[in-house]
């Protein structure tokens, strides 16, 4: 595993990590205000974390000419409103569905994408390793055991978070497949933008947006917007850079861990031992997605020049 694969895993690692303790934040926010309010001003918080980022990495770009930055401008407009209308949706559904669920079980529930993204992934010639499809199953096992009652039966709640899914599976694939020609700031800029316009448009129409209401989840808000959006989704797209789709998505499915652990730690939800298995059997699936890759070809260096790990090349 080379430093730049390591690098990435960590990314991931950490996208995951803030990922699951935003549950909690989010879970407690819907207290104060609707769900589109708060993703609504959550991803606009997130936009305004990232103005002076971009600012200043925007001082050590290389000159480009009226040409090149008219195109770069028409792809980030096309890949950034469809990220961000894929990320509108999963965290729609998601945030609404934590009315009725648990932040643990919408955790474990959203980490479903783990198994999508590489069915999804085969209908765009992305083809994943045997390690990563055995991850994938573990993973699912473990969700299945986190999730579904004994007696087969999910909340409405639940429901919802479900369909959440296939979007952010759609939105790993996405980001995968552009985040790499991409400047990073600015394509995360554009999808948290038309997050939250989308969001706040819904709000408008059907919540109650007061200022008390949003300066009683002021804490949440600041720790999804900031550290949730503005922080961890551009961890994601800096991340994805160098991992491919599948594989980052089992990284990323550890947020259901952590999110169990934050509704323990903080909300006092406890987990079944049979929570507890599910969360080891994820916890399997992804150390062995990880090791799978490490072999002979990876301690040699082989590989063509720019070839993402884990994907094999593509014909010329």
């Amino acid at each position: 595993m080379n430093v730049r694969t390591l690098r990435s895993d960590l990314l991931l690692f950490l996208t995951a990590l803030i990922w699951g303790f935003a549950f909690v934040a989010q879970r407690v926010g819907m207290e104060a205000v609707g769900p589109f309010t708060f993703n609504g001003v959550r991803f606009a918080l997130g936009c305004l974390v990232l103005v002076p980022v971009i600012l200043l990495s925007g001082r050590k770009r290389a000159p480009r000419t009226p040409a090149e930055n008219k195109a770069e401008r028409k792809a980030l407009a096309t890949s950034g409103l469809c990220a961000g209308f894929l990320l509108f949706s999963g965290a729609s559904l998601q945030q609404m569905g934590m009315v009725t669920t648990t932040a643990g079980n919408a955790g474990f529930i959203t980490g479903l994408y783990v198994v999508l993204v590489p069915i999804l992934g085969l209908f765009l010639s992305q083809r994943a390793s045997k390690g990563t499809w055995v991850g994938a199953v573990l993973a699912a096992a473990g969700l299945y055991l986190l999730s579904v009652t004994a007696s087969f039966t999910f909340s409405p709640g639940d429901l919802l978070v479900f369909l959440g899914a296939f979007f952010w599976a759609g939105h790993v694939l996405v980001i995968g497949r552009f985040s790499p020609n991409l400047d990073s700031y600015r394509l995360a800029f554009v999808q948290y933008a038309a997050c939250s316009l989308l969001s706040l448009a819904f709000a408008g129409l059907g919540e109650e947006m007061t200022v008390e209401g949003i300066s009683r989840a002021a804490l949440p808000i600041f720790y999804g917007g900031v550290c949730s959006v503005g922080i961890a989704y551009t961890l994601q797209i800096v991340g994805q850079k160098e991992a491919p789709s599948a594989h980052a998505a089992i990284l990323l499915s550890l947020e259901s861990v952590f999110a169990a652990l934050g509704g323990w730690i903080i909300l006092g939800e406890l987990l079944s031992p049979r929570q507890l298995a599910g969360c080891t059997l994820m916890l399997l699936g992804m150390l062995l997605s990880q090791l799978w890759r490490i072999g002979p070809a990876a301690f040699a260096g082989r590989g063509r020049p720019g070839e993402r790990p884990g994907e094999k090349p593509s014909p010329k």
